[in-house]
């Protein structure tokens, strides 16, 4: 059969499969990403043939793939072609969907068939074999596992392909050798334990994409766009409350928004494992930062803030109440989060409240453009783990251009840290340092592609804390932050939350 007769959609090939199973003919189901097609996938493709008449393969569609910057390295429709010049398989199709599920129910194949590496379900940490077997079991078909040599794309691609820069690349040979995908996974299983209190600004971040527009306006020297749509996104404390509640058991949120409404949109974007203490700024709008986004290359046009940072004494009031009746009344929490974007809701005599209190405290006070740089991170007398970026420790010591571990160390022992530091700086990774150690550890960025890098901070900052809640060691610390910025530039904003399944695929295709 010619390659352009074998790769069909899913929806063309369900058809053909209908009628070949009425003829009597035994269908074979593969599925897989395939990013590098190796000697393991011939043999695997070889022996799924010999169980019955027709071999059918669909592969994971690019937008699908979580395996990490850079991956898939080949293109669905390369990947498609290389599997289909394969004399052992009949038909080749990209999935419509994210796992096979929903294809197998589509397919209706007699056999679904995996390596040997899936057979024990307790080591698949996305629990898709299970949900696989079901949906098999579903349309009268059988699972069956291959028993064979077995070779991993992910590392193949790790050791002889330049997925990532020369600097990554030394750095997770170096890495791998201290620690592997299994255990840091079960490392941050353990995060399910942890409960967290959660405080900051309730922020509404809207996209305005627009269509630009060659020229000015006849009238007047300024320049123009279409407006084409709008999406708005759950962000500041509520963005990193979903990232929190992804790995964390319990998430409590105290944050304000303004009386126009939003209440009904905030709690409907909100984790079900999320339980949120609203209050309501008494003359102010809940916050809004709108970004205007060429929709062509999404880049960032322009940018609109809503925002009246005047404190609130009765707001502060009422907050400071509940924080005192939540630390009577909760218990132990484990980790108490403070995301300060300096908007006015954290006044000083909260901060001071908050410090006093003896739980683990982290904490990062944001310097951006919608408080002029007034927001420093030395107003927290007291934290154990401090999380910002290159510009904000600099602002805060007045030094544009100070050695960057000079400056961790002079934060440390101003505010008295126990802790640890976590300083993010760009394309220049992350840097971290172990107070009571004084040991300072370096990790290079881990992303390719960047969509947005808004969302990338608190992402960080909510995968770091509760691990260091928990004591783990500060490199792995910064590894963890920066596959959850990975992550988090690969999308706008904080339209999506950090997912476990994509976080552990990620973790594990990085150290293979």
């Amino acid at each position: 059969m010619a390659l352009n007769q074998k790769v069909r959609n899913v929806n063309e090939l369900a058809v053909i499969l209908e009628k070949l199973k009425r003829n009597g003919k035994k269908i074979i189901h593969c599925h897989g990403v395939f990013d590098l097609l190796h000697p393991g996938h011939v043999r695997h493709f070889h022996a799924a043939k010999a169980l019955g008449d027709i071999l059918v393969v669909t592969i994971t569609p690019d937008k699908y793939v979580n395996r990490g910057p850079g991956r898939p390295v080949f293109t669905e429709a390369l990947r498609a072609e290389f599997i289909a010049a394969l004399e052992s398989v009949d038909y080749v199709a990209i999935n419509l969907w994210p796992t096979a599920v929903e294809t197998i129910k589509k397919l209706k194949p007699n056999v679904y068939v995996k390596g040997q590496d899936y057979a024990d379900p307790e080591k698949d940490e996305t629990h898709g074999i299970s949900l696989e077997k079901e949906a098999i079991v579903l349309v009268g078909g059988e699972i069956h596992f291959t028993n064979d040599i077995t070779f991993s794309s992910s590392s193949l691609l790790n050791e002889y392909f330049e997925v990532y820069p020369e600097p990554a690349q030394s750095f997770l040979k170096s890495f791998r050798k201290e620690h592997s995908a299994d255990e840091i996974i079960e490392k941050l299983k353990e995060l399910k334990n942890v409960k967290v209190l959660t405080i900051g600004e309730t922020i509404l971040d809207k996209y305005a994409f627009m269509a630009s527009m060659v020229g000015k306006p006849s009238k007047g020297s300024h320049m123009a766009a279409r407006f084409l749509s709008e999406e708005t996104h759950a962000g500041g404390i509520l963005a990193c409350a979903n990232h929190l509640a992804n790995f964390c058991g319990s998430v409590d949120v105290i944050t304000a928004i303004g009386n126009g409404g939003e209440e009904g949109f905030v709690r409907s974007h909100l984790k079900p494992n999320v339980n949120l203490k609203l209050f309501y700024y008494d003359k102010a709008p809940t916050i809004v930062k709108k970004r205007f986004i060429d929709s062509a290359f999404l880049s960032k046009m322009f940018e609109e803030y809503v925002i009246d940072d005047k404190p609130s004494p009765e707001l502060e009031r009422q907050i400071k109440i509940c924080l005192a009746d939540t630390f009577r009344k909760s218990g132990h929490y484990d980790l108490v989060l403070v995301l300060d974007y300096g908007h006015g809701l954290l006044t000083p005599d909260l901060i001071e409240f908050i410090c006093s209190q003896k739980k683990f405290l982290a904490v990062n006070a944001q310097t951006n453009a919608a408080n002029a740089g007034f927001n420093l991170i030395t107003k927290y007398r007291r934290a154990n783990y401090f999380c910002l970026d290159d510009r904000e420790l600099r602002l805060a010591f007045h030094d544009n251009y100070g050695g960057i571990n000079s400056l961790i160390e002079q934060l440390a022992s101003s505010v008295s840290l126990p802790g640890g530091v976590a300083v993010t700086r760009g394309h220049l990774g992350v840097t971290t340092y172990d107070v009571e150690n004084r040991r300072f550890f370096e990790a290079p960025v881990l992303s390719q592609k960047i969509v947005d890098t808004t969302g990338a901070g608190d992402a960080f900052l909510a995968l770091t804390a509760p691990c260091m809640a928990k004591e783990f060691p500060m490199d792995l610390v910064a590894f963890i932050g920066n596959v959850a910025g990975a992550l988090a530039v690969g999308f706008l904003g904080n339209k999506s939350s950090i997912e476990v399944d994509p976080f552990f695929k990620f973790i594990t295709a990085l150290l293979k």
